[in-house]
């Protein structure tokens, strides 16, 4: 195919290596006549997103990610859609990093976060679809020797409509691949789709149903061995010695290696045998200056930047907010916290790296293939060519994955024992205690009312970790991290819903040793406590109704008050609540997404609440697969739910102190309120996510009931740290 760049010798020797591996990647091999691109299985590609198969069978190739949240159905359906494709002939498989950087990054971004799985795929990929659909039709309307124009595709058949001669997508396959792709192709008006829209049952279920899924865990290569490592407990902390004279005849043991400046790795025949004895080898550690940290000595300095006087970066800010407040009837003040949160991923890190001076490969589940690809070149030392990653799925990311250390560990490890796999698995402790944790922040929210009650300021003041200052420093503006904004925004995908004549945003940056990260939500999740628990209170403050108060402050936003007037609708809002049941609202904007939460709480004996039920109301533009949409908002609010009551890492002496699930919970089923979704695209020109959006307003809808149910503001989370517990 002539839009594809032919392979050297050396891609060719990748590709080849790869197979081995059970990927099916694009080679460019002679077939006689024009070259065609072949998949491991030697049926043609039609464009780097489609392969067909003899017997019909459409292999979608999926760059993203897939770790639950249902991105590859989705972007399978988009290919789809424009392929005009048998859905029940449908396939999917991941291409790797490597091969994409071989072909000039043909399969683009490989990234998976800030649910951009689907919604930044959406154009090239159903271009991909359509143009493989357009190859097929010319090719079969040239055996026929008729006008393309007069034929049609539909369920993976291709139809002259004047002869009514037909033909299938595999038939003409080989064929379509040596045409000259269309240089540009017209998508589908949404109107007229049949596959996106739908709810599908997804690709990936049965496979996970039956154990056939293979993640990074699952992982087996001949002759491989186990690791198992320890870092040093204190973030910034070195080791100082160890003793591995201790540990060499323990059983199993082959090999103890340093791992960078920090860390040190036992490999042996079993992972148990690498643990044990890594637990049993005397280790000193540098902790250097972090080992006096504490969750208290964060917490002083992070108030510190509360106050006014300290340097700051603006986020938003129209009229004059402190003029406003200083000439304020009525003014009011709160202050709120939001501490460390985990991933707590069901699978813990771990990577698989074979290194020879020649090559070097790792097999993983990653967020991120480009860069743990990247990781991969850098710690092996040898050029891109000689290098590759192929991916798994992902026994959970939400945010962990997209990181590289433990690739980074894997591949440092595997280079010290050249020619023998070795799969690294992080203990649970290791996982939980040496995290990129969610950013732990204050917040104190002022507020200047008119002699009408009408609110005329707002002056917003955070304090707290930047996740790009250590993570992306690059992607900084001026020193300033506009994550941090996330729902404050005066414009964009992530926008404060409220019009205030005299508004001030603004983030004093703090950053403790504690490496931050981008956990599900990111920086939505306080945010909009902050926010919605602080209307709630704005709204008691001058006797408004809650529902009511916002309303007023959201006219001149119509997709933010829609959703919040369709969740207040449907929980039933001004109506009367069943006996002894309380109401709470709460609304956002993330990831394109508006997006709203209401919910209905019991409390008994002051502190166990019991959430009967909870509603979410979506508008992301567009819906890809509703039924995954729905999942994906159950979801969410599980994870939101399980961060406002159990959540929240503590630090003493320089370290995590939560270890395992028994000091950092999660939701039981027992606990879990009905979810009602309601999903209202809107339309337009941008799309937005579904896995992140909705987890933010879970929680404030419930602090805001528990309110209504008690009398009592909750302004620091988790719950636990309250006493305040599920019923």
């Amino acid at each position: 195919m002539n839009h594809m760049p032919r392979l050297n010798r050396r891609a060719f020797v990748i590709g080849s290596a790869a197979l081995g591996s059970g990927l099916a990647l694009g080679l460019d091999i002679p077939f006689g006549g024009p070259a065609v691109v072949r998949a491991a299985d030697g049926s043609p590609e039609l464009g780097a997103w489609v392969v067909i198969r003899p017997d019909d069978t459409v292999v979608v190739r999926i760059a993203r990610s897939e770790m639950g949240q249902g991105s590859l159905t989705g972007l399978a359906q988009l290919v789809a859609e424009e392929l005009e494709c048998d859905w029940s002939k449908v396939t999917t498989e991941y291409p790797t990093p490597g091969q994409s950087v071989a072909r000039k990054r043909a399969w683009g971004d490989f990234s998976t976060g800030g649910s951009r799985g689907i919604r930044a795929s959406t154009d090239y990929v159903r271009k991909g679809g359509a143009t493989a659909r357009v190859m097929l039709i010319e090719a079969a309307a040239n055996e026929w020797k008729v006008p393309a124009s007069e034929c049609t595709a539909a369920n993976s058949v291709i139809t002259h409509t004047p002869s009514g001669k037909t033909t299938t997508f595999g038939k003409v396959a080989e064929a379509a691949a040596k045409l000259t792709p269309p240089a540009d192709v017209k998508l589908k008006d949404p109107k007229d789709w049949k596959i996106i829209g739908k709810p599908l049952k997804r690709l990936d279920t049965a496979d996970k149903t039956t154990g056939k899924m293979m993640y990074g865990i699952d992982v087996k290569l001949p002759g491989m061995l186990n690791a198992a490592i320890k870092q040093c407990p204190v973030f910034g902390g070195k080791v100082k010695s160890y003793d591995e004279a201790k540990i060499a005849n323990m059983k199993g043991v082959k090999k103890v290696v340093k791992v960078g400046e920090d860390a040190v790795a036992v490999v042996a025949d079993t992972w148990w045998h690498a643990k044990t004895a890594l637990d049993a080898m005397p280790i000193v550690w540098d902790e250097g200056k972090n080992g006096n940290v504490s969750s208290e000595s964060i917490a002083k300095w992070l108030e510190e930047g509360l106050d006014p006087s300290q340097p700051a970066f603006v986020g938003n800010e129209n009229g004059d907010a402190k003029a406003a407040l200083a000439g304020a009837a009525k003014k009011f003040e709160a202050v709120y916290n939001y501490p460390y949160q985990n991933h707590a991923t069901m699978e813990p890190l771990n990577a698989t790296a074979l290194y020879t001076p020649d090559k070097c490969e790792v097999w993983c589940g990653t967020q991120n293939g480009e860069a743990a690809f990247a990781a991969t070149v850098e710690v092996s030392g040898l050029p891109s060519e000689k290098c590759d990653v192929y991916k798994h799925m992902l026994g959970g990311g939400f945010g962990r994955r997209g990181n590289t250390d433990y690739v980074r560990h894997a591949v440092a490890i595997a280079k010290q024992m050249p020619g023998t796999p070795i799969k690294l698995l992080w203990s649970r402790e290791e996982d939980m205690q040496h995290g990129a944790y969610h950013p732990v922040t204050q917040c104190k929210m002022t507020a200047g009312f008119d002699a009408d009650n009408n609110l005329t300021a707002l002056h917003m003041r955070i304090s707290g970790q930047s996740i790009l200052a250590s993570l992306r420093p690059e992607a900084m503006v001026n020193g300033k991290d506009p994550v941090t904004f996330q729902g404050l925004n005066p414009n964009g995908e992530a926008a404060f819903g409220y019009t205030i004549p005299n508004l001030l945003i603004e983030h004093s940056m703090r950053n403790p040793h504690v490496p931050p990260g981008f956990w599900r939500g990111v920086n939505v999740n306080h945010n909009a406590i902050y926010v919605e628990c602080f209307m709630d209170e704005l709204a008691n403050l001058v006797g408004q109704d809650p529902l009511e108060f916002r309303r007023k402050l959201m006219a001149k936003n119509p997709k933010h008050l829609a959703v919040l007037n369709a969740v207040a609708e449907k929980i039933g809002w001004g109506t009367p609540a069943p006996k002894g049941v309380y109401r709470g609202l709460s609304h956002f904007m993330g990831f394109g997404s508006y997006v709203a939460g209401a919910a209905e709480i019991s409390v008994t004996d002051g502190n166990k609440i019991k959430v009967h039920r909870i509603i979410g109301a979506t508008d992301p533009a567009y819906a890809v697969n509703p039924s995954q949409i729905d999942r994906q908002v159950a979801g969410s609010f599980v994870y939101g739910l399980s961060g406002l009551f159990y959540g929240g890492c503590t630090v003493k002496n320089g370290r995590i102190e939560q270890a395992n699930f028994d000091t950092y919970n999660s939701m039981r089923i027992s606990e879990m309120p009905k979810v009602e979704s309601i999903i209202m695209p809107s339309g337009g020109t941008t799309w937005g996510g579904v896995g992140e959006p909705t987890i933010c307003v879970a929680a404030p809808a419930v602090l805001n009931a528990y309110f209504a149910a008690t009398g009592k503001r909750i302004r620091s989370v988790p719950l636990r740290d309250q006493n305040i517990t599920f019923a």
